[in-house]
């Protein structure tokens, strides 16, 4: 895994920035701030978003110390994001 070019359509390469941006969207779509596909109304779903956010906080604790310092302050900044996103989604239902 390298400087390869991506066939088009081909899932990005594994990585941790990949892992957290997937359980980021993940809680972003069941926060309602994403449609989950184009042409699709956002929905809310609170307990599905509230699991991706503690997936992702799991995964800060499990990594502490083993994480580049760009890796970790994009994940603590990710966190912080979602966790005021549902914060105010949880206000508004």
């Amino acid at each position: 895994m390298g400087s390869e070019a991506r066939a088009p359509g081909a899932p990005p390469e594994a990585s941790f920035e990949a892992l957290v941006g997937m359980l980021g969207s993940v809680a972003l779509v069941n926060l309602g701030a994403v449609p989950p596909a184009p042409g699709q109304p956002p929905a809310t779903d609170l307990a599905q978003a509230r699991w991706a956010i503690d997936l992702l906080a799991v995964l800060k604790e499990k990594t502490r110390g083993n994480l580049a310092q760009a890796e970790a302050a994009g994940l603590d900044d990710l966190l912080a994001m979602l966790r005021l996103r549902y914060i105010e989604a949880r206000g508004r239902s």
